[in-house]
Protein backbone atom coordinates (compact mmCIF):
# COMPACT_ATOMS: atom_id res chain seq x y z
CA UNK A 1 0.00 0.00 0.00
CA UNK A 2 1.49 3.53 -0.71
CA UNK A 3 1.73 6.54 0.95
CA UNK A 4 -1.76 7.96 0.41
CA UNK A 5 -3.31 5.05 0.82
CA UNK A 6 -1.93 4.33 4.39
CA UNK A 7 -3.32 8.38 4.86
CA UNK A 8 -6.72 7.52 3.00
CA UNK A 9 -7.14 4.77 6.30
CA UNK A 10 -5.91 7.15 8.76
CA UNK A 11 -8.21 9.70 8.05
CA UNK A 12 -11.12 7.41 8.19
CA UNK A 13 -9.70 5.80 11.36
CA UNK A 14 -9.60 9.32 13.19
CA UNK A 15 -12.73 10.28 12.07
CA UNK A 16 -14.98 7.16 12.81
CA UNK A 17 -12.86 6.53 16.45
CA UNK A 18 -11.57 9.60 17.72
CA UNK A 19 -10.30 9.48 20.95
CA UNK A 20 -11.51 6.19 22.25
CA UNK A 21 -11.25 7.11 26.00
CA UNK A 22 -11.18 3.62 27.03
CA UNK A 23 -7.82 3.19 24.74
CA UNK A 24 -5.91 6.41 26.76
CA UNK A 25 -7.26 5.60 30.45
CA UNK A 26 -5.08 2.53 30.04
CA UNK A 27 -2.37 3.41 27.54
CA UNK A 28 -0.51 6.36 27.31
CA UNK A 29 -1.29 8.24 23.92
CA UNK A 30 2.02 9.33 22.23
CA UNK A 31 1.72 12.89 22.46
CA UNK A 32 1.27 12.70 26.21
CA UNK A 33 4.32 10.84 25.98
CA UNK A 34 6.04 13.38 23.42
CA UNK A 35 5.40 16.35 25.99
CA UNK A 36 7.08 14.67 28.82
CA UNK A 37 9.90 13.98 26.72
CA UNK A 38 9.74 17.86 25.88
CA UNK A 39 8.92 18.94 29.64
CA UNK A 40 12.43 16.77 30.60
CA UNK A 41 14.64 18.43 28.63
CA UNK A 42 13.21 21.84 29.34
CA UNK A 43 13.60 21.20 33.10
CA UNK A 44 17.51 19.57 32.38
CA UNK A 45 18.53 21.96 29.63
CA UNK A 46 16.64 25.27 29.78
CA UNK A 47 19.18 26.82 32.43
CA UNK A 48 22.36 28.91 32.48
CA UNK A 49 24.01 30.04 29.79
CA UNK A 50 23.62 29.06 25.96
CA UNK A 51 19.99 28.67 26.17
CA UNK A 52 19.40 29.30 22.77
CA UNK A 53 22.18 26.82 21.54
CA UNK A 54 21.50 24.18 24.22
CA UNK A 55 17.45 24.90 22.56
CA UNK A 56 19.31 23.64 19.36
CA UNK A 57 20.46 20.80 20.32
CA UNK A 58 17.40 19.52 21.94
CA UNK A 59 14.97 20.34 18.89
CA UNK A 60 17.55 18.51 16.46
CA UNK A 61 17.47 15.86 18.73
CA UNK A 62 14.23 14.81 18.87
CA UNK A 63 13.85 15.33 15.67
CA UNK A 64 16.57 12.87 15.36
CA UNK A 65 14.47 10.52 17.66
CA UNK A 66 11.58 11.27 16.18
CA UNK A 67 13.02 10.37 12.42
CA UNK A 68 14.28 7.10 13.87
CA UNK A 69 11.30 5.84 15.41
CA UNK A 70 8.89 6.30 12.35
CA UNK A 71 11.54 4.37 10.30
CA UNK A 72 11.77 1.57 12.70
CA UNK A 73 7.84 1.36 12.70
CA UNK A 74 7.86 1.54 9.18
CA UNK A 75 9.64 -1.79 9.26
CA UNK A 76 6.49 -3.65 10.31
CA UNK A 77 4.48 -2.99 7.46
CA UNK A 78 1.67 -0.69 6.44
CA UNK A 79 -1.09 -1.49 9.72
CA UNK A 80 1.19 0.39 12.51
CA UNK A 81 1.93 3.40 10.24
CA UNK A 82 -2.06 3.77 9.61
CA UNK A 83 -2.60 3.51 13.22
CA UNK A 84 -0.42 5.28 14.54
CA UNK A 85 -1.20 7.85 11.93
CA UNK A 86 -4.53 7.89 13.02
CA UNK A 87 -3.61 8.30 16.75
CA UNK A 88 -1.47 10.99 15.61
CA UNK A 89 -4.61 12.93 13.46
CA UNK A 90 -7.49 15.14 15.92
CA UNK A 91 -10.13 15.87 12.88
CA UNK A 92 -13.08 13.91 15.06
CA UNK A 93 -11.88 14.93 18.70
CA UNK A 94 -11.50 18.84 16.82
CA UNK A 95 -14.99 19.22 16.04
CA UNK A 96 -16.08 17.66 19.45
CA UNK A 97 -14.29 19.92 21.50
CA UNK A 98 -15.49 22.92 18.91
CA UNK A 99 -19.34 21.77 19.34
CA UNK A 100 -19.05 21.19 23.03
CA UNK A 101 -18.49 25.19 23.52
CA UNK A 102 -21.53 25.56 21.15
CA UNK A 103 -23.39 23.05 22.99
CA UNK A 104 -22.31 24.60 26.44
CA UNK A 105 -22.90 28.23 25.32
CA UNK A 106 -26.66 27.08 24.64
CA UNK A 107 -27.09 26.66 28.06
CA UNK A 108 -25.35 29.91 29.47
CA UNK A 109 -22.39 32.26 28.50
CA UNK A 110 -20.46 30.98 31.99
CA UNK A 111 -21.02 27.24 30.64
CA UNK A 112 -19.45 28.00 27.31
CA UNK A 113 -16.66 30.00 29.31
CA UNK A 114 -15.52 27.04 30.75
CA UNK A 115 -15.76 24.93 27.63
CA UNK A 116 -14.01 26.94 25.71
CA UNK A 117 -11.42 27.37 28.39
CA UNK A 118 -10.42 24.49 28.02
CA UNK A 119 -9.25 24.93 24.02
CA UNK A 120 -8.07 28.27 24.77
CA UNK A 121 -4.83 30.19 26.46
CA UNK A 122 -6.68 33.38 26.70
CA UNK A 123 -8.36 34.65 29.91
CA UNK A 124 -12.39 34.00 29.42
CA UNK A 125 -13.76 34.92 32.60
CA UNK A 126 -14.75 38.14 30.86
CA UNK A 127 -15.72 36.86 27.43
CA UNK A 128 -19.31 37.78 26.70
CA UNK A 129 -21.25 35.15 24.16
CA UNK A 130 -19.66 36.72 20.84
CA UNK A 131 -16.06 36.12 22.51
CA UNK A 132 -17.11 32.48 23.27
CA UNK A 133 -18.27 31.48 19.60
CA UNK A 134 -15.60 33.88 18.16
CA UNK A 135 -12.52 32.13 19.83
CA UNK A 136 -14.06 28.28 19.47
CA UNK A 137 -14.31 29.40 15.65
CA UNK A 138 -10.70 30.78 15.68
CA UNK A 139 -9.64 27.69 17.81
CA UNK A 140 -11.40 25.49 15.32
CA UNK A 141 -9.84 27.24 12.06
CA UNK A 142 -6.54 26.86 13.77
CA UNK A 143 -6.24 23.68 14.96
CA UNK A 144 -7.82 21.87 11.70
CA UNK A 145 -4.44 23.06 9.92
CA UNK A 146 -2.25 22.28 13.00
CA UNK A 147 -4.28 18.74 14.07
CA UNK A 148 -5.56 17.63 11.01
CA UNK A 149 -3.70 19.47 7.54
CA UNK A 150 -0.42 19.60 8.30
CA UNK A 151 -0.03 16.32 9.94
CA UNK A 152 -1.52 14.43 6.59
CA UNK A 153 0.84 16.61 4.68
CA UNK A 154 3.53 16.09 6.03
CA UNK A 155 2.84 12.06 6.31
CA UNK A 156 2.32 12.75 2.23
CA UNK A 157 5.71 13.87 2.34
CA UNK A 158 7.85 12.08 4.33
CA UNK A 159 5.97 9.01 5.73
CA UNK A 160 5.19 8.14 9.08
CA UNK A 161 8.56 10.06 10.31
CA UNK A 162 7.50 12.99 8.21
CA UNK A 163 4.70 13.20 10.77
CA UNK A 164 6.03 12.09 14.08
CA UNK A 165 9.07 14.78 13.04
CA UNK A 166 5.90 17.42 12.67
CA UNK A 167 4.21 16.34 15.76
CA UNK A 168 7.41 16.29 18.11
CA UNK A 169 7.82 20.18 16.90
CA UNK A 170 4.76 21.16 17.22
CA UNK A 171 4.27 19.90 20.36
CA UNK A 172 7.74 21.41 21.81
CA UNK A 173 6.51 24.95 19.79
CA UNK A 174 3.08 24.81 22.04
CA UNK A 175 5.26 23.95 25.47
CA UNK A 176 8.29 25.84 25.00
CA UNK A 177 7.92 28.40 22.07
CA UNK A 178 6.93 31.15 23.89
CA UNK A 179 8.40 34.49 23.85
CA UNK A 180 8.61 34.68 27.63
CA UNK A 181 11.84 35.20 29.82
CA UNK A 182 12.55 31.83 30.45
CA UNK A 183 11.47 30.56 27.22
CA UNK A 184 12.37 33.16 24.60
CA UNK A 185 16.10 31.80 24.08
CA UNK A 186 15.82 27.78 24.55
CA UNK A 187 12.33 27.70 22.58
CA UNK A 188 13.32 29.38 19.89
CA UNK A 189 14.63 26.75 17.49
CA UNK A 190 11.31 25.04 18.30
CA UNK A 191 9.40 28.13 17.36
CA UNK A 192 11.19 28.53 14.35
CA UNK A 193 11.29 25.21 12.75
CA UNK A 194 7.27 25.14 13.52
CA UNK A 195 7.10 28.23 11.61
CA UNK A 196 8.87 26.58 8.74
CA UNK A 197 6.81 23.26 9.07
CA UNK A 198 3.26 25.23 9.09
CA UNK A 199 4.01 27.71 6.32
CA UNK A 200 2.86 25.30 3.60
CA UNK A 201 -0.19 23.51 5.57
CA UNK A 202 -1.27 27.00 6.89
CA UNK A 203 -2.11 27.92 3.61
CA UNK A 204 -3.45 24.65 1.97
CA UNK A 205 -6.13 24.74 4.78
CA UNK A 206 -7.14 27.92 3.90
CA UNK A 207 -7.10 27.19 0.03
CA UNK A 208 -9.26 24.26 1.10
CA UNK A 209 -11.61 26.39 3.47
CA UNK A 210 -12.37 28.55 0.37
CA UNK A 211 -12.45 26.32 -2.25
CA UNK A 212 -15.13 24.32 -0.14
CA UNK A 213 -16.82 27.76 0.46
CA UNK A 214 -16.06 31.43 -0.27
CA UNK A 215 -14.20 30.24 -3.30
CA UNK A 216 -10.63 30.61 -4.30
CA UNK A 217 -11.96 34.73 -5.45
CA UNK A 218 -11.69 35.83 -2.06
CA UNK A 219 -8.07 34.71 -1.93
CA UNK A 220 -6.25 38.23 -2.35
CA UNK A 221 -8.98 39.27 0.19
CA UNK A 222 -7.97 36.26 2.79
CA UNK A 223 -4.05 36.90 1.95
CA UNK A 224 -4.63 40.81 2.77
CA UNK A 225 -6.43 39.26 6.43
CA UNK A 226 -3.83 36.58 7.28
CA UNK A 227 -1.37 39.13 7.27
CA UNK A 228 -3.66 41.02 10.01
CA UNK A 229 -2.82 38.01 12.47
CA UNK A 230 0.24 37.93 14.83
CA UNK A 231 1.13 34.59 13.59
CA UNK A 232 2.68 34.30 9.98
CA UNK A 233 0.38 30.88 9.83
CA UNK A 234 -2.38 30.90 12.31
CA UNK A 235 -3.82 34.07 10.30
CA UNK A 236 -4.84 32.26 7.03
CA UNK A 237 -6.90 29.32 8.41
CA UNK A 238 -8.45 31.98 10.42
CA UNK A 239 -8.95 34.68 7.98
CA UNK A 240 -10.17 31.87 5.27
CA UNK A 241 -12.59 30.34 8.09
CA UNK A 242 -13.89 33.97 8.33
CA UNK A 243 -14.74 34.72 4.96
CA UNK A 244 -16.85 30.95 4.89
CA UNK A 245 -19.09 32.26 8.06
CA UNK A 246 -18.68 36.34 7.16
CA UNK A 247 -17.86 36.54 10.57
CA UNK A 248 -14.95 38.67 12.39
CA UNK A 249 -12.09 36.82 14.40
CA UNK A 250 -9.13 37.76 16.22
CA UNK A 251 -9.31 41.13 17.75
CA UNK A 252 -8.92 42.58 21.37
CA UNK A 253 -8.38 39.68 24.16
CA UNK A 254 -6.81 39.34 27.70
CA UNK A 255 -3.71 37.21 28.21
CA UNK A 256 -3.29 36.77 31.97
CA UNK A 257 -5.18 39.67 32.82
CA UNK A 258 -3.87 41.88 29.88
CA UNK A 259 -5.45 43.13 27.79
CA UNK A 260 -3.95 42.70 23.94
CA UNK A 261 -5.28 44.98 21.45
CA UNK A 262 -5.09 42.54 18.60
CA UNK A 263 -7.00 43.81 15.00
CA UNK A 264 -9.88 41.52 13.74
CA UNK A 265 -9.37 39.10 10.49
CA UNK A 266 -12.27 40.52 8.19
CA UNK A 267 -12.87 43.23 10.38
CA UNK A 268 -16.14 43.36 8.04
CA UNK A 269 -17.64 40.58 9.15
CA UNK A 270 -20.30 40.12 11.87
CA UNK A 271 -18.93 40.72 14.76
CA UNK A 272 -22.16 39.81 17.10
CA UNK A 273 -22.19 35.45 17.29
CA UNK A 274 -23.88 33.20 18.83
CA UNK A 275 -24.13 29.74 19.02
CA UNK A 276 -25.05 28.62 15.42
CA UNK A 277 -21.74 30.46 14.49
CA UNK A 278 -20.05 27.83 16.37
CA UNK A 279 -21.81 25.00 14.55
CA UNK A 280 -21.61 26.57 11.45
CA UNK A 281 -17.42 25.92 11.95
CA UNK A 282 -18.26 22.73 12.61
CA UNK A 283 -20.41 21.64 9.35
CA UNK A 284 -16.86 24.05 7.69
CA UNK A 285 -14.12 21.79 9.41
CA UNK A 286 -16.29 18.62 8.08
CA UNK A 287 -16.48 19.69 4.62
CA UNK A 288 -12.83 21.24 4.45
CA UNK A 289 -11.80 17.43 6.23
CA UNK A 290 -13.84 15.85 3.15
CA UNK A 291 -11.95 17.92 0.43
CA UNK A 292 -8.72 17.05 1.89
CA UNK A 293 -9.27 13.59 1.73
CA UNK A 294 -10.60 13.55 -1.66
CA UNK A 295 -6.70 15.05 -3.05
CA UNK A 296 -5.53 12.16 -0.55
CA UNK A 297 -8.05 9.55 -2.58
CA UNK A 298 -6.81 10.73 -5.64
CA UNK A 299 -3.22 10.42 -4.90
CA UNK A 300 -3.68 7.17 -3.65
CA UNK A 301 -5.30 5.92 -7.25
CA UNK A 302 -2.34 7.68 -8.98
Amino acid sequence: MNTAGILVGALLLDAIFGEPRWLWQRAPHPAVLMGKLIGRADREYNNGINRKAKGVIVVSALVLAAWAFGGIIGLFGWLPQMLLAAVLLAQRSLVEHVQAVGDALRQSTGDGRMMVGRIVSRDTKAMDQSAVARSAIESGAENLSDGVIAPAFWFLIGGLPGLLIYKIVNTADSMIGYKTERHKDFGWAAARLDDVLNWVPARLTAALIAITHAGLGQWRAIKADAGLHRSPNAGWPEAAMSRALDVAVAGPRSYDGVMQDFPFVNPQGRKVLAPDDVDACCRALWLTWAAGLAVVVVLALL
